[in-house]
Protein backbone atom coordinates (compact mmCIF):
# COMPACT_ATOMS: atom_id res chain seq x y z
CA UNK A 1 0.00 0.00 0.00
CA UNK A 2 2.94 2.05 1.05
CA UNK A 3 4.66 1.52 -2.74
CA UNK A 4 1.38 2.71 -4.23
CA UNK A 5 1.19 5.67 -2.49
CA UNK A 6 4.49 6.48 -3.16
CA UNK A 7 3.86 5.79 -7.06
CA UNK A 8 1.05 7.60 -7.34
CA UNK A 9 2.58 10.93 -5.69
CA UNK A 10 5.72 10.41 -7.86
CA UNK A 11 3.49 10.43 -10.62
CA UNK A 12 1.53 13.11 -9.43
CA UNK A 13 5.03 15.54 -9.29
CA UNK A 14 5.93 13.92 -13.00
CA UNK A 15 2.69 15.01 -14.08
CA UNK A 16 2.71 18.38 -12.00
CA UNK A 17 6.23 19.36 -13.63
CA UNK A 18 5.69 18.40 -16.98
CA UNK A 19 2.59 20.47 -16.95
CA UNK A 20 4.64 23.33 -15.36
CA UNK A 21 7.25 22.75 -18.22
CA UNK A 22 4.83 22.48 -20.93
CA UNK A 23 3.16 25.97 -19.68
CA UNK A 24 6.50 27.80 -19.01
CA UNK A 25 7.72 27.01 -22.21
CA UNK A 26 4.35 26.32 -24.57
CA UNK A 27 5.66 25.16 -27.99
CA UNK A 28 1.85 25.68 -29.21
CA UNK A 29 2.19 29.59 -28.81
CA UNK A 30 3.84 32.26 -30.55
CA UNK A 31 4.75 34.05 -26.86
CA UNK A 32 5.99 31.68 -24.46
CA UNK A 33 7.46 32.55 -20.37
CA UNK A 34 10.43 30.80 -21.40
CA UNK A 35 11.13 33.33 -24.04
CA UNK A 36 10.63 36.21 -22.58
CA UNK A 37 12.59 35.15 -19.67
CA UNK A 38 15.37 34.96 -21.90
CA UNK A 39 14.96 39.10 -22.14
CA UNK A 40 16.85 39.21 -18.91
CA UNK A 41 20.22 38.17 -20.49
CA UNK A 42 22.18 40.95 -20.99
CA UNK A 43 24.20 39.41 -24.02
CA UNK A 44 20.95 39.38 -25.78
CA UNK A 45 19.83 42.55 -25.66
CA UNK A 46 21.50 44.24 -28.44
CA UNK A 47 19.10 40.98 -30.44
CA UNK A 48 16.28 41.21 -28.55
CA UNK A 49 15.56 44.92 -28.71
CA UNK A 50 15.32 44.32 -32.75
CA UNK A 51 12.84 41.37 -31.76
CA UNK A 52 10.55 42.22 -29.29
CA UNK A 53 7.46 41.55 -31.33
CA UNK A 54 8.77 37.68 -31.70
CA UNK A 55 8.73 37.65 -27.96
CA UNK A 56 5.70 40.09 -26.75
CA UNK A 57 2.40 40.26 -28.05
CA UNK A 58 1.79 43.22 -29.58
CA UNK A 59 -0.31 46.03 -31.30
CA UNK A 60 0.67 47.59 -34.72
CA UNK A 61 0.71 51.47 -35.11
CA UNK A 62 -0.07 52.05 -38.79
CA UNK A 63 2.35 54.77 -40.98
CA UNK A 64 -1.11 56.02 -42.99
CA UNK A 65 0.87 59.26 -44.37
CA UNK A 66 4.52 58.69 -44.17
CA UNK A 67 6.53 61.33 -45.29
CA UNK A 68 10.18 60.67 -45.06
CA UNK A 69 13.12 63.07 -44.12
CA UNK A 70 15.22 65.01 -46.21
CA UNK A 71 18.71 65.17 -45.96
CA UNK A 72 21.08 62.70 -46.55
CA UNK A 73 24.22 60.80 -44.23
CA UNK A 74 27.56 62.40 -43.87
CA UNK A 75 30.52 61.02 -41.41
CA UNK A 76 30.32 62.08 -38.00
CA UNK A 77 33.43 61.24 -35.60
CA UNK A 78 33.79 64.00 -32.95
CA UNK A 79 35.83 63.73 -30.20
CA UNK A 80 35.11 64.32 -26.92
CA UNK A 81 37.00 64.25 -23.08
CA UNK A 82 35.97 61.78 -20.64
CA UNK A 83 37.81 61.34 -17.18
CA UNK A 84 41.18 63.19 -18.68
CA UNK A 85 40.63 60.61 -21.74
CA UNK A 86 40.30 61.81 -25.27
CA UNK A 87 37.77 59.50 -26.70
CA UNK A 88 35.50 59.09 -30.14
CA UNK A 89 32.11 58.88 -31.12
CA UNK A 90 32.81 55.39 -32.85
CA UNK A 91 34.26 54.37 -29.48
CA UNK A 92 31.86 55.01 -27.14
CA UNK A 93 29.33 53.53 -29.68
CA UNK A 94 30.75 50.21 -29.76
CA UNK A 95 30.97 50.35 -26.32
CA UNK A 96 28.12 51.42 -25.24
CA UNK A 97 26.35 48.32 -27.78
CA UNK A 98 24.46 51.05 -29.34
CA UNK A 99 22.19 49.82 -32.48
CA UNK A 100 21.12 53.22 -33.79
CA UNK A 101 22.33 56.46 -34.24
CA UNK A 102 20.36 59.52 -36.42
CA UNK A 103 21.29 62.99 -36.26
CA UNK A 104 19.18 66.02 -37.36
CA UNK A 105 19.57 69.34 -37.70
CA UNK A 106 17.39 71.99 -39.33
CA UNK A 107 15.05 68.91 -39.34
CA UNK A 108 16.60 67.45 -42.09
CA UNK A 109 19.09 64.00 -41.23
CA UNK A 110 22.96 64.97 -41.38
CA UNK A 111 24.10 61.65 -40.14
CA UNK A 112 22.99 57.99 -39.58
CA UNK A 113 24.47 54.93 -38.71
CA UNK A 114 23.14 50.94 -37.39
CA UNK A 115 25.16 48.66 -35.92
CA UNK A 116 24.75 45.20 -34.65
CA UNK A 117 22.75 43.92 -37.57
CA UNK A 118 19.95 47.08 -37.43
CA UNK A 119 19.07 48.89 -40.10
CA UNK A 120 16.24 52.24 -41.17
CA UNK A 121 13.98 49.99 -41.12
CA UNK A 122 14.68 47.77 -37.49
CA UNK A 123 11.69 48.90 -34.99
CA UNK A 124 13.80 49.56 -31.57
CA UNK A 125 12.07 49.07 -28.56
CA UNK A 126 12.17 51.83 -26.29
CA UNK A 127 11.82 51.27 -22.99
CA UNK A 128 11.10 54.34 -21.10
CA UNK A 129 11.31 57.01 -23.99
CA UNK A 130 7.73 55.63 -24.06
CA UNK A 131 7.06 57.50 -20.90
CA UNK A 132 7.81 61.09 -23.15
CA UNK A 133 4.90 59.80 -26.07
CA UNK A 134 2.59 59.47 -23.44
CA UNK A 135 3.01 62.61 -22.14
CA UNK A 136 2.57 63.98 -25.71
CA UNK A 137 -0.74 62.57 -25.96
CA UNK A 138 -1.54 63.86 -22.76
CA UNK A 139 -0.62 67.49 -23.83
CA UNK A 140 -2.87 66.68 -27.21
CA UNK A 141 -6.06 66.23 -25.29
CA UNK A 142 -5.43 69.40 -23.58
CA UNK A 143 -4.83 71.38 -26.49
CA UNK A 144 -8.15 69.29 -28.10
CA UNK A 145 -10.27 70.54 -24.88
CA UNK A 146 -10.77 67.25 -23.61
CA UNK A 147 -8.44 67.69 -20.44
CA UNK A 148 -9.46 71.18 -18.80
CA UNK A 149 -6.72 71.17 -16.23
CA UNK A 150 -3.81 69.38 -15.63
CA UNK A 151 -5.08 69.74 -11.79
CA UNK A 152 -7.87 67.16 -13.21
CA UNK A 153 -7.55 63.76 -10.74
CA UNK A 154 -6.75 60.94 -13.09
CA UNK A 155 -10.08 59.46 -11.79
CA UNK A 156 -11.83 61.31 -13.68
CA UNK A 157 -10.90 59.91 -16.94
CA UNK A 158 -9.32 56.36 -15.68
CA UNK A 159 -12.39 54.64 -13.53
CA UNK A 160 -10.76 51.65 -13.02
CA UNK A 161 -8.50 53.59 -10.75
CA UNK A 162 -11.82 55.50 -8.95
CA UNK A 163 -10.73 55.52 -5.09
CA UNK A 164 -7.09 54.10 -5.10
CA UNK A 165 -3.98 56.01 -4.25
CA UNK A 166 -3.17 56.79 -7.70
CA UNK A 167 -6.39 57.30 -9.23
CA UNK A 168 -6.68 60.31 -6.86
CA UNK A 169 -3.35 61.52 -8.12
CA UNK A 170 -3.61 65.06 -10.43
CA UNK A 171 -1.94 64.49 -13.93
CA UNK A 172 0.17 67.51 -12.86
CA UNK A 173 1.74 65.41 -10.21
CA UNK A 174 2.19 61.98 -12.24
CA UNK A 175 3.80 63.80 -15.12
CA UNK A 176 6.27 65.24 -12.51
CA UNK A 177 6.57 62.03 -11.20
CA UNK A 178 5.32 63.18 -7.94
CA UNK A 179 2.38 61.35 -6.87
CA UNK A 180 3.89 60.31 -3.42
CA UNK A 181 3.72 56.87 -3.87
CA UNK A 182 5.48 54.05 -2.54
CA UNK A 183 7.25 51.55 -5.43
CA UNK A 184 11.04 50.33 -5.76
CA UNK A 185 11.98 51.38 -9.52
CA UNK A 186 15.51 49.81 -8.80
CA UNK A 187 15.76 47.16 -11.84
CA UNK A 188 18.99 45.44 -9.44
CA UNK A 189 17.24 45.64 -6.28
CA UNK A 190 16.44 43.05 -3.71
CA UNK A 191 13.30 45.18 -2.88
CA UNK A 192 12.40 46.19 -6.82
CA UNK A 193 8.90 46.60 -7.38
CA UNK A 194 9.17 46.81 -11.09
CA UNK A 195 10.80 43.44 -11.35
CA UNK A 196 7.69 41.62 -10.03
CA UNK A 197 5.81 44.44 -11.72
CA UNK A 198 7.08 42.65 -14.81
CA UNK A 199 6.88 39.40 -14.18
CA UNK A 200 3.02 39.56 -13.33
CA UNK A 201 2.64 41.37 -16.52
CA UNK A 202 4.37 39.37 -19.26
CA UNK A 203 4.71 36.14 -17.64
CA UNK A 204 1.73 36.07 -15.76
CA UNK A 205 -0.49 37.52 -18.21
CA UNK A 206 -2.29 39.97 -15.72
CA UNK A 207 -3.60 43.70 -15.94
CA UNK A 208 -1.39 46.14 -15.13
CA UNK A 209 -4.20 48.77 -13.99
CA UNK A 210 -5.58 45.89 -11.76
CA UNK A 211 -1.59 45.68 -9.82
CA UNK A 212 -1.21 49.44 -9.78
CA UNK A 213 -4.60 50.32 -7.91
CA UNK A 214 -2.97 48.11 -4.74
CA UNK A 215 0.04 50.51 -4.61
CA UNK A 216 -0.05 53.16 -1.63
CA UNK A 217 0.97 56.87 -1.40
CA UNK A 218 3.41 57.42 1.36
CA UNK A 219 4.11 60.87 1.41
CA UNK A 220 2.12 63.70 -0.32
CA UNK A 221 1.68 64.38 -3.77
CA UNK A 222 3.79 67.43 -5.17
CA UNK A 223 7.31 67.32 -2.51
CA UNK A 224 9.49 65.17 -4.12
CA UNK A 225 10.51 63.28 -6.94
CA UNK A 226 10.34 59.82 -7.17
CA UNK A 227 10.64 58.62 -10.43
CA UNK A 228 8.29 55.61 -11.00
CA UNK A 229 6.48 53.78 -14.22
CA UNK A 230 3.13 53.40 -12.66
CA UNK A 231 2.52 57.26 -12.68
CA UNK A 232 2.78 57.27 -16.66
CA UNK A 233 0.81 54.31 -16.77
CA UNK A 234 -1.87 55.84 -14.91
CA UNK A 235 -1.52 58.67 -17.80
CA UNK A 236 -2.12 55.81 -20.38
CA UNK A 237 -5.08 54.70 -18.95
CA UNK A 238 -6.29 58.14 -18.91
CA UNK A 239 -5.88 58.52 -22.32
CA UNK A 240 -7.84 55.24 -23.02
CA UNK A 241 -10.76 56.74 -20.92
CA UNK A 242 -10.62 59.91 -23.05
CA UNK A 243 -10.63 58.42 -26.25
CA UNK A 244 -12.26 54.73 -25.94
CA UNK A 245 -9.36 52.94 -27.50
CA UNK A 246 -6.25 50.96 -26.88
CA UNK A 247 -2.86 53.00 -26.62
CA UNK A 248 -1.83 51.85 -29.82
CA UNK A 249 -4.72 52.98 -32.07
CA UNK A 250 -4.96 56.46 -30.01
CA UNK A 251 -0.46 56.66 -30.49
CA UNK A 252 -1.35 56.19 -34.40
CA UNK A 253 -4.00 58.82 -34.39
CA UNK A 254 -2.66 61.46 -32.57
CA UNK A 255 1.14 60.88 -33.07
CA UNK A 256 1.72 58.37 -36.15
CA UNK A 257 -0.64 60.22 -38.33
CA UNK A 258 -0.50 64.30 -38.17
CA UNK A 259 3.30 63.65 -37.87
CA UNK A 260 3.74 61.88 -40.90
CA UNK A 261 5.84 59.00 -38.98
CA UNK A 262 7.52 56.67 -41.86
CA UNK A 263 7.44 53.26 -40.75
CA UNK A 264 4.29 51.02 -38.51
CA UNK A 265 5.49 50.82 -35.11
CA UNK A 266 4.04 48.29 -32.49
CA UNK A 267 3.07 48.65 -28.88
CA UNK A 268 3.87 45.60 -26.56
CA UNK A 269 0.98 44.21 -24.53
CA UNK A 270 0.85 41.81 -22.14
CA UNK A 271 -1.41 39.39 -23.28
CA UNK A 272 -2.70 38.60 -27.14
CA UNK A 273 -6.61 39.03 -27.94
CA UNK A 274 -9.23 41.24 -26.80
CA UNK A 275 -8.47 41.51 -23.11
CA UNK A 276 -4.81 42.96 -23.51
CA UNK A 277 -3.22 45.78 -22.48
CA UNK A 278 -0.63 47.84 -24.03
CA UNK A 279 2.17 48.19 -21.34
CA UNK A 280 2.45 52.10 -20.66
CA UNK A 281 5.49 52.87 -19.06
CA UNK A 282 7.58 51.37 -21.90
CA UNK A 283 7.24 48.97 -24.71
CA UNK A 284 6.71 51.76 -27.72
CA UNK A 285 8.86 49.80 -30.66
CA UNK A 286 9.73 52.02 -34.13
CA UNK A 287 12.77 53.25 -36.19
CA UNK A 288 15.20 55.70 -34.84
CA UNK A 289 14.24 57.76 -37.69
CA UNK A 290 10.60 57.91 -36.20
CA UNK A 291 12.15 58.71 -32.51
CA UNK A 292 13.88 61.61 -33.61
CA UNK A 293 10.48 62.49 -35.52
CA UNK A 294 9.54 63.34 -32.06
CA UNK A 295 12.35 64.95 -30.99
CA UNK A 296 11.92 67.42 -33.91
CA UNK A 297 8.41 68.02 -33.09
CA UNK A 298 9.83 69.31 -30.05
CA UNK A 299 12.01 71.44 -31.05
CA UNK A 300 9.44 72.97 -33.31
CA UNK A 301 7.29 73.95 -30.09
CA UNK A 302 4.80 71.53 -30.91
CA UNK A 303 3.53 72.54 -34.34
CA UNK A 304 3.71 70.15 -37.45
CA UNK A 305 2.75 71.22 -41.11
CA UNK A 306 1.57 74.64 -39.90
CA UNK A 307 -0.65 73.31 -37.24
CA UNK A 308 -0.73 73.81 -33.28
CA UNK A 309 -0.84 69.99 -31.95
CA UNK A 310 0.23 71.12 -28.32
CA UNK A 311 -0.42 73.44 -26.26
CA UNK A 312 1.43 77.04 -26.21
CA UNK A 313 4.21 76.96 -23.48
CA UNK A 314 3.17 72.64 -23.27
CA UNK A 315 6.81 72.45 -24.87
CA UNK A 316 8.78 74.62 -22.34
CA UNK A 317 7.05 73.37 -19.24
CA UNK A 318 7.53 70.08 -20.36
CA UNK A 319 11.57 70.10 -20.71
CA UNK A 320 12.44 72.47 -17.39
CA UNK A 321 12.00 71.93 -14.11
CA UNK A 322 8.41 72.56 -12.38
CA UNK A 323 9.26 72.37 -8.96
CA UNK A 324 12.74 73.29 -7.08
CA UNK A 325 13.03 69.69 -6.33
CA UNK A 326 12.86 68.86 -9.74
CA UNK A 327 16.20 70.88 -10.54
CA UNK A 328 19.42 68.42 -11.24
CA UNK A 329 20.92 67.68 -7.46
CA UNK A 330 22.32 64.91 -5.99
CA UNK A 331 19.25 62.71 -5.13
CA UNK A 332 19.06 62.53 -9.29
CA UNK A 333 22.59 63.16 -10.31
CA UNK A 334 23.80 64.44 -13.71
CA UNK A 335 20.09 65.37 -14.55
CA UNK A 336 16.95 67.29 -13.53
CA UNK A 337 13.25 66.37 -14.60
CA UNK A 338 10.46 68.44 -16.13
CA UNK A 339 6.89 66.73 -17.23
CA UNK A 340 7.93 63.26 -18.62
CA UNK A 341 10.67 65.16 -20.10
CA UNK A 342 15.06 65.09 -18.58
CA UNK A 343 17.27 68.16 -18.95
CA UNK A 344 20.94 67.29 -18.22
CA UNK A 345 23.40 69.63 -15.62
CA UNK A 346 24.07 72.67 -16.74
CA UNK A 347 21.10 72.69 -19.54
CA UNK A 348 20.91 75.43 -22.36
CA UNK A 349 17.29 74.75 -23.80
CA UNK A 350 18.65 70.73 -23.98
CA UNK A 351 16.15 67.94 -23.36
CA UNK A 352 16.29 64.19 -23.62
CA UNK A 353 13.71 61.53 -23.31
CA UNK A 354 15.63 58.39 -22.05
CA UNK A 355 14.96 54.84 -21.39
CA UNK A 356 16.52 52.26 -19.74
CA UNK A 357 19.68 50.07 -21.06
CA UNK A 358 20.24 53.13 -23.19
CA UNK A 359 18.00 54.80 -25.26
CA UNK A 360 17.96 58.66 -25.85
CA UNK A 361 16.13 61.47 -27.80
CA UNK A 362 18.14 64.26 -27.77
CA UNK A 363 16.82 67.79 -28.00
CA UNK A 364 19.19 71.22 -28.49
CA UNK A 365 16.90 73.86 -29.58
CA UNK A 366 20.00 76.32 -29.74
CA UNK A 367 21.62 74.34 -32.22
CA UNK A 368 18.48 72.81 -34.20
CA UNK A 369 19.73 69.61 -33.43
CA UNK A 370 17.91 66.44 -32.67
CA UNK A 371 19.80 63.10 -31.91
CA UNK A 372 18.14 59.49 -31.77
CA UNK A 373 20.17 56.74 -30.40
CA UNK A 374 18.79 53.45 -29.24
CA UNK A 375 21.14 50.33 -27.53
CA UNK A 376 21.38 47.48 -25.93
CA UNK A 377 23.64 48.49 -22.64
CA UNK A 378 23.77 46.84 -19.50
CA UNK A 379 26.47 49.19 -18.00
CA UNK A 380 24.14 52.73 -19.34
CA UNK A 381 23.16 53.95 -15.94
CA UNK A 382 27.12 53.65 -15.25
CA UNK A 383 27.78 55.62 -18.69
CA UNK A 384 24.81 58.32 -18.14
CA UNK A 385 27.36 60.84 -17.29
CA UNK A 386 29.48 60.01 -20.67
CA UNK A 387 26.21 59.55 -22.45
CA UNK A 388 25.25 63.11 -21.91
CA UNK A 389 28.55 64.60 -22.90
CA UNK A 390 29.03 62.22 -26.26
CA UNK A 391 24.99 63.90 -26.95
CA UNK A 392 26.72 67.33 -26.57
CA UNK A 393 29.34 66.69 -28.50
CA UNK A 394 27.33 65.59 -31.36
CA UNK A 395 25.71 68.62 -31.25
CA UNK A 396 28.30 70.75 -31.56
CA UNK A 397 30.29 69.33 -33.97
CA UNK A 398 27.03 69.44 -36.27
CA UNK A 399 26.34 73.19 -35.19
CA UNK A 400 28.95 75.13 -33.79
CA UNK A 401 27.22 78.02 -32.28
CA UNK A 402 29.82 80.26 -33.24
CA UNK A 403 29.32 79.42 -36.95
CA UNK A 404 25.54 80.42 -36.58
CA UNK A 405 26.45 83.64 -34.95
CA UNK A 406 25.04 82.35 -31.58
CA UNK A 407 27.37 83.50 -28.66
Amino acid sequence: MLLRILGGLILTGVVAVTAGAAWFFRPWSDYSPAEIQRLSDPERFPETFQTMDAIFPYRTIEATDPEPFEGASAPLNPVYVWGEEERTLDQYLDESRSLALVVLHDGEIVHEQYLRDANAGTRLTSWSVAKSFVATMIAMALEEGLIESLDQLAEEFAPQYAGSDLGQTSLRHLLMMSAGVDFNEDYSGPDSDIRPLFFNTFIMGRSVDDQLIRIARDRDPGTDLHYTSPNTHVLAAVLRGIYGENLATITQQQIWTPLHMATDAYWSQNVAGDRAEAIGYCCLNATARDYARLGQFYLQDGVWDGQRLLPEGWVEMATTPNAAFQVPNETIPLRGYGLHWWMPENFDQEYFAAGVYGQYIWVDERRGVVIARLAGDADWGARTGETLTVMRAIAEAVAPLAESGDE
